[in-house]
């Protein structure tokens, strides 16, 4: 009897730690299901307010700038040795692209255009950028160059220089005539970009462009280009004209840059034989004063190479095209340089 009872008590008691048990479980998975509900709430509403700040971002970069609202000039500021802080209007702010084949002169004319020197012994460019900067009559400008490899191993590359350029110089060798094709078929890809770029930002500037003949003092036994078929690639395009020049003897040089400046309706004097070269410890002469102060002798025009000036990157060069595309070619937006 006591043991039928004792085994009875015992499996009510197992019975009764058996609901318990249940009980547990069922408030633990309660507790869990609520506690993922939570989260999922919780992740559900960053998720969307990431997306929303996402999307206002892409919003602010892809909306056009109105015409009404102001333009914003990006500014080059640059330091001398004695102090002075320059700054060029955005506007004021061209790009030079040097294009050829190799082994024809681009660097040796870009040389002569800044400090006037030949070097005989040749070196490949990968791709050189220089930038100089100009006080013309109390107004500053600046002038970015950009020498580019002959070989072009990398097309997009030449492409987005194409872009980015405001005027071109064209080279090739009167001795090579491989050298002439390539200046055709680069003036033709000059063409087609531009008209693709002029077409999206609605733009009506014209494209200054100078094809250069270099070596003409070599003999005329050398000679595989004629002049007068050079000259039809510029025959009926006022924007466009053809030079035959010498780096090596500075023969027509001058000239060239001349009536490149001239196209592209640029100060006479940013050619290298109409303003006078300081280096930039001499830097205190771009120093802007009031102009009740100015001397007349003080109203003429200086040029500054900068020595440290470095080539925006490839990023800063797609940024500014796409910008020049959403603000329809409106706002001019250049790298900044430093000199130290």
């Amino acid at each position: 009897m006591d043991a039928r009872r004792l085994t009875h008590r015992r499996s009510l008691h197992l019975r009764s730690l058996g609901i318990m048990a249940d009980r547990e479980h069922s408030d633990v998975g309660e507790s869990l299901e609520a506690e993922n509900a939570r989260l999922d709430r919780s992740h559900a509403e960053e998720a969307k307010a990431a997306s929303k700040r996402l999307q206002g971002r892409v919003q602010g970069l892809l909306t056009p700038v109105p015409r009404s609202a102001p333009q914003t000039r990006a500014m080059m500021k640059t330091v001398s040795s004695g102090n002075c802080t320059l700054s060029v209007p955005a506007k004021n702010s061209y790009r030079m692209v040097v294009l050829g084949a190799s082994r024809v002169g681009k660097s040796s004319i870009v040389s002569r255009f800044l400090n006037g020197r030949f070097e005989d012994q040749y070196t490949p460019t990968i791709e050189d950028f220089h930038r100089k900067v100009y006080n013309i009559r109390g107004d500053m400008y600046q002038l970015d160059i950009l020498d580019t490899s002959g070989n072009h191993p990398f097309p997009a590359m030449r492409r987005l220089s194409i872009l980015t350029g405001d005027v071109f110089i064209l080279v090739f060798s009167l001795d090579n005539r491989e050298s002439f094709d390539e200046v055709k078929r680069l003036q033709k890809q000059i063409l087609e970009v531009k008209s693709c770029l002029k077409n999206k930002t609605k733009e009506a500037a014209e494209l200054p462009m100078v094809i250069c003949g270099n070596k003409n003092d070599h003999s005329e036994l050398c000679r595989q280009v004629p002049s007068t078929e050079a000259e039809l690639l510029v025959s009926g395009d006022e924007n466009c004209a053809y030079f035959e020049v010498s780096a090596k003897k500075n023969t027509n040089v001058d000239e060239m840059f001349y009536g490149l400046f001239s196209m592209a309706k640029l100060p006479h004097e940013m050619s290298p034989a109409l303003h006078r070269k300081i280096s930039v410890q001499y830097g205190d002469a771009f120093h802007p004063r009031p102009f009740c102060m100015r001397r007349v002798k003080d109203m003429g025009a200086y040029g500054m190479v900068s020595p440290f000036a470095r080539r925006p990157s490839v990023n800063s060069d797609l940024k500014y095209i796409k910008a020049k595309v959403l603000r329809e070619g409106q706002a001019r937006e250049r790298d900044k340089c430093t000199i130290q």
